[in-house]
């Protein structure tokens, strides 16, 4: 494991987790984690992997991408103390928590398949009637070559919210919380970004990982204004955890 504490020691990261597994109820503690990684450095690829090279479990919080911040932020609402934190993370990035790069989740709509505990798709609920089915082969090029080396293609039916069905009423069914894909219309692809949805002061927020000019760091944008053209929405929404995780060291 290569473990990387970021802008705190690691006894201020425990106390910091102890707090967060005090708050009740899975959308503020996500709000709260991921408040405290507001201004990390946005970085890629952080991660040690591929078809080549052994699978490294890394935990780097000096700086992180939009999935590896999802990543942190779902790790750290399972854990009550810096030691569950490593095993937790291994449980989300990983299937069945095993660490190599083929059980890696690469895809987002893979948490609602392979951490159904954790998360559940809503996206058929949030919008009301005007969410579509779409069909992939997820990691296939339409050219037929493999986006990801070493990664078998996989066959996927998930539910997207078009951006034009997409409106205030629909954005009030959104909450704290709930982690946002944007849909790619991409062959291989489901989604070409991730963050979490914030209501704070009456607004709704897209807190991410930023690479965009300006940014690059994990920010606040309001939302709807940050959805305006991008072609659609998946939204997982995190489950409430009455007992602790299975530890997978």
């Amino acid at each position: 494991m290569i473990f990387r504490s970021g802008r705190w020691t690691e006894d201020e990261l425990d106390r910091l987790i102890r707090q967060t597994a005090a708050i009740r109820g899975a959308g503020e503690r996500i709000a709260f984690i991921s408040g405290h990684f507001l201004g990390i450095p946005y970085r890629h690829p952080t991660l040690l992997g591929d078809a080549q090279m052994p699978e490294n479990l890394v935990i780097d919080l000096g700086g992180m991408d939009c999935f590896t911040f999802l990543d942190y932020v779902e790790a750290i609402r399972m854990s009550s103390s810096l030691a569950d934190f490593p095993p937790a993370l291994q449980r989300v990035r990983y299937h069945g928590g095993v660490v190599t790069y083929r059980t890696r989740n690469h895809f987002f709509t893979g948490w609602a398949v392979y951490n159904t505990g954790f998360v559940a798709d809503v996206t058929a609920e949030v919008g009301q009637g005007k969410a579509v089915i779409v069909q992939k082969e997820l990691n296939r090029r339409a050219d037929g070559t493999l986006m990801l080396d070493g990664i078998e293609s996989r066959a996927s039916t998930f539910t997207v919210l078009p951006v034009d069905a997409f409106n205030e009423e629909i954005a009030a069914n959104m909450r704290t919380g709930d982690y946002a894909g944007i849909y790619s219309e991409m062959e291989g692809l489901d989604v070409s970004h991730v963050g979490i949805v914030i209501r704070k002061q009456g607004s709704l927020f897209f807190r991410h990982a930023s690479s965009a000019p300006g940014a690059g760091a994990v920010i606040d944008q309001d939302f709807l204004e940050y959805m305006n053209g991008r072609p659609g929405l998946i939204v997982l929404r995190p489950l409430d955890l009455p007992m602790k995780i299975a530890d997978c060291r």
